[in-house]
């Protein structure tokens, strides 16, 4: 939806904030892996980082690693 500004604030497909976390970290780590492998992104670390806080997804240490590990793994 667009407010008075002309910006876009919120989703505009129907069901498109109807996804779960587990959903949104999938969608999230696909692109992050896509940016890096296709050499957009040189910096995983820091694009999972930004995308998770701008997603208010929360990991542990443990779960970072290992989404990071997918991520970069060829």
């Amino acid at each position: 939806m667009t407010d008075s500004n002309g910006t876009q604030d919120s989703p505009i497909q129907d069901g498109s904030d109807e996804a779960g976390q587990d959903e949104k970290l999938r969608g999230l780590v696909a692109q992050i892996r896509h940016d890096f492998h296709s050499g957009v992104s040189p910096d995983p670390r820091e694009d999972l980082n930004r995308r998770l806080g701008d997603s208010g997804i929360e990991l542990s240490d443990d779960e970072f690693a290992k989404v990071l590990a997918d991520i970069t793994a060829e």
